[in-house]
Parts: C-alpha cells; sequence; structure tokens
C-alpha cells in the first residue's frame, strides 16, 4: 500500500469541498492549513442568503462571453479562498498555507493553469498565509511562496484566476 503524501492529501480534501461549488463556469475548493490542522475551508458560491449560478441557470459573465480573469464585478460568486479566508480568524492564517483546487463544470477537468485572482492574492497576503499549493492534474501541483507576489507587484495583476 503507497501512503498520499502531504501535499496530495490535502489537495484531495479541497478537491472533495470544491464539490459544494454552484458555479456554472468552474469550481474550486480551498482549504487553509496550518501546523499540520485544517484551519477552514472555501468553495465557489454566492453570498449567504443570495441565489447561487446552479439556481438561477445563468452565468453572466459565460453568457457574455467573458474571458477568463476578466470583469468579476459581473460574477455572483465569492472565490473559494475568500471563502476559506472569512471563515478563520488571522491569528490562524499567519504561516498557513492555501491547497487550491479547480475543476471545470462542463467537462469536469481540472482548471489548466489554476491560480487565485488578483484580489484573492491581495487577501492570501494581508490574512499572512505564506504558500499556495495549487493542483495542475491528479499528480502534479504547483507550489507558491506568497512572498514572491509581495516582491513582484506585477504578480498581483493578469492572472487567470477563475
Amino acid at each position: 500500500m503507497k501512503r498520499t503524501d502531504k501535499a496530495n492529501y490535502y489537495l484531495d480534501i479541497a478537491e472533495t469541498v470544491l464539490e459544494r461549488g454552484t458555479c456554472l463556469r468552474r469550481n474550486f475548493g480551498a482549504i487553509i492549513v496550518k501546523n499540520d490542522e485544517i484551519v477552514s475551508t472555501g468553495y465557489t458560491g454566492a453570498p449567504r442568503g443570495r441565489k447561487n449560478c446552479i439556481d438561477t441557470g445563468i452565468c453572466v459573465r459565460e453568457s457574455l462571453k467573458v474571458p477568463r480573469g476578466e470583469r468579476y464585478e459581473l460574477c455572483r460568486s465569492v472565490h473559494a479562498e475568500m471563502n476559506a479566508i472569512i471563515s478563520a480568524s488571522r491569528g490562524d492564517m499567519i504561516g498557513a498555507t492555501l491547497y487550491l483546487v479547480g475543476r471545470e463544470a462542463d467537462s469536469g477537468d481540472y482548471v489548466a493553469h489554476p491560480a487565485p485572482c488578483s484580489l484573492c492574492k491581495r487577501m492570501i497576503i494581508n490574512a499572512g498565509i505564506t504558500r499556495v499549493v495549487a493542483r495542475n492534474t491528479a499528480s502534479d501541483f504547483t507550489v507558491t511562496d506568497v512572498q514572491d507576489w509581495v516582491e513582484n507587484d506585477e504578480s498581483l495583476a493578469g492572472t487567470f484566476g477563475y
């Protein structure tokens, strides 16, 4: 029997979390882990009390053919990273790692080049999270040092995100 490594263990949990997502375009799951304990989880969905896209049957960005990474103000959803961050105390996030997995809603394929959007990057920085681990495929992931975003302001603009 082969034991799953820690990164894939947490990515698998984030992947399960994304199954609660309600976006018609793509769903993400995020978990924040510190000292080998899960601090919080989040998935893509409308703010509490508002109808989700799966309930309305409409994705405004999709219907307007808005490219990935643009015009987030049209979206009903709160991103998975945001939901995980607002569900945790800052003290629990300082020095933590955020694990992120995304799947395309129509095909179920992993999101190519998954990365937090520029707004989520700013929230991750302010939360004190130090690493982001994003799943590319079932067996491949990317590890990003959040300090790289701090030192390279250009990294906060023009990312793919959702």
